[in-house]
């Protein structure tokens, strides 16, 4: 997390769980990460193109997504869950500002 901090980034979850699922979720895993719920309509998963739409549910993805909101950086699966690429691409980004 102190990459993305110093790197500018903001860091928020999105997922298709309900807002008090999520709640649960941060709360056992010690996450202080705000969430963003997309239960309702599935819209931005959808408009991403990670939503599984026979299941219902997103596919983990991690998307960093510039100041211009151009996507800069995606891992999918087993490389979502680790945060370095991501970290990474945000440091890149942050230093090609300066």
């Amino acid at each position: 997390m102190a990459k993305f901090a110093d790197s500018g980034a903001k860091v928020f979850g999105i997922s298709t769980d309900n807002t008090p699922s999520q709640r649960e979720f941060a709360a056992k895993n010690n996450f202080t990460t705000p969430f963003l719920s997309d239960f309702a309509k599935r819209e931005v998963s959808r408009k991403y193109g990670v939503l599984n739409e026979n299941a219902g549910v997103a596919n983990r993805v991690t998307f960093v997504i510039g100041e211009d909101g151009k996507i800069l950086h995606i891992d999918e699966n087993k490389d979502a869950i680790d945060a370095t690429g991501a970290a990474d691409a945000c440091s890149r980004s942050a230093h090609r500002k300066q």
